[in-house]
């Protein structure tokens, strides 16, 4: 371990020499690259210059504590808190997953359940937009199919974060378990008799591509245009602004209606369908790499319901990690952290024992 960390510090010192060079930042993209690598790397050179002081400074006092008593406790610090870096640094060691600095296209979309499922639908989406102001992302609606009660049917919401963020809290880093099944259990307003249903609402969440990641031929896309409807049925307006575009190649279909030009329309799908297709190269490239190389969290089955939201109980779990609470309100509220960061421990613990 000690071995690799030590080239890369010969990395992190050659980074900041060329990014020190004026004539580097005149291509802004390979800028950008060096300063994305030069960011990981610093955490894990600070701990692990960190882990040799302390080492240096335990041996000192243990050289002290053989004539004085009194610098034993110290050496008990400081040997504690030197295999605290050692986790640490072991941590930081283990390969990163490469989009975790991306923002993200969240998608909502009601399943069985009928009305009782798009308000759930509607529930999420909130949920996610509160824990997006909360860590000061930016979102926004590209397109929202509504229901009769106030609902969605389904919906998407681009969700971006605001400036330079440190390594892992990217928005695709803490939102990509959001992927899977959410199962509701609730009186729904539609219940006249007090029982509870069980419903379910789908989220998916991909990373958003820049238009160089995918590459689309003029050949492969038909775009349709129709008339927007809303729910019921009923006109949103009279021109034919909706976009449906079909991706050939794949038989991926994506629409778009929430905008009154057909231009923004078109620029929402294409951002939808450049992003779907990135994530399925990226499931596919997963597919193909071994067993030792993939999360346990990120290889759940997409089709099993990942979470449950009991409101009798006000009790929220992820059965994936075993991660249970009663905060219910709190979390549909936007907070968020501690569900998410039960499963990046659990991403983080696998990723580390495969890395072994």
């Amino acid at each position: 371990m000690f071995e690799a960390v030590e080239e890369l510090i010969g990395e992190h010192a050659d980074l900041e020499t060329r990014l020190a060079d004026p004539a580097v930042h005149a291509d802004q993209a390979e800028a950008r690259k060096l300063n994305k690598r030069y960011a990981e790397l610093t955490p894990i050179v600070g701990t692990y210059r960190e882990w040799k002081q302390t080492g240096e400074d335990s041996a000192t006092a243990r050289e002290l504590a053989a004539e004085d008593p009194e610098f034993a406790a110290e050496v008990k610090e400081l040997d504690r808190h030197r295999e605290e870096l050692t986790e640490r640094l072991r941590l930081l060691l283990v390969p990163r997953d490469p989009s975790d600095d991306k923002d993200v296209i969240l998608e909502v979309k009601a399943g069985e359940g009928g009305e009782e499922s798009a308000l759930f639908a509607g529930d999420l989406l909130r949920m996610y937009l509160r824990y997006a102001e909360r860590l000061g992302w930016r979102t926004e609606i590209l397109d929202a199919n509504g229901s009769d009660l106030g609902g969605y049917k389904d919906v998407q919401v681009a969700v971006k974060a605001r400036g330079t963020v440190e390594p892992g809290q990217g928005v695709w880093a803490r939102l990509k378990y959001e992927g899977g099944v959410h199962r509701v259990q609730r009186v729904p307003a539609t219940e006249s008799q007090g029982r509870i249903h069980t419903s379910a609402a789908g989220v998916l969440v991909t990373p958003e591509a820049e238009e160089v990641e995918v590459e689309i031929g003029p050949n492969d896309l038909r775009i349709d245009v129709y008339r927007s409807s809303g729910p019921g049925g009923q006109s949103v307006n009279t021109t034919d602004s909706a976009v449906r575009i079909t991706h050939l190649p794949t038989g991926l279909v994506v629409s778009c209606q929430n905008e009154k030009s057909q231009l923004q329309n078109k620029e929402s799908a294409m951002r939808i369908l450049r992003s779907r297709l990135l994530a399925a190269a990226q499931e596919e490239a997963e597919r193909e790499a071994s067993d030792a190389r993939r999360s346990q969290v990120r290889t759940v089955d997409r089709s099993e319901r990942i979470r449950t939201y009991n409101f009798p109980e006000n009790r929220i779990s992820d059965h994936r990690v075993g991660f249970k609470a009663y905060n219910l309100d709190q979390v549909l509220d936007g907070d968020l952290d501690a569900v998410i960061q039960a499963c990046i421990d659990a991403d983080s613990a696998a990723k580390l024992a495969a890395a072994q």
